[in-house]
């Protein structure tokens, strides 16, 4: 799914014009990344929470010449999936 699809999912669930939806979609993901850059965290009720943590320095290897390549710290999203939302599969019925 892209951003467009979600543009498409609130046109047909809201009727709104097409470039007032864009606006509204754009909007909830400045919001979000103006959040993330913050630190904040995101909980998102029945779907998850998108946090901010620490990334440590470390050594890693380039997987196609095996060299060794440092790792800066740095911040990198997380997201958990709430509980509505893990996919868990089910054994067939038989």
């Amino acid at each position: 799914m892209i951003k467009q699809d979600i543009v498409h999912q609130v046109i047909e669930r809201t009727g709104l014009a097409r470039i007032k939806a864009e606006a509204v979609v754009d909007a909830v993901f400045e919001g979000l990344k103006e959040a993330l850059t913050r630190g904040e965290r995101i909980e998102l009720r029945g779907f998850g929470v998108f946090s901010v943590r620490a990334r440590k320095t470390g050594i890693g290897r380039n997987p196609r010449t095996g060299t060794e390549v440092s790792i800066q710290p740095g911040k990198a999203v997380r997201f958990k999936p709430g509980k509505e939302l893990h996919l868990v599969d089910k054994p067939a019925a038989e």
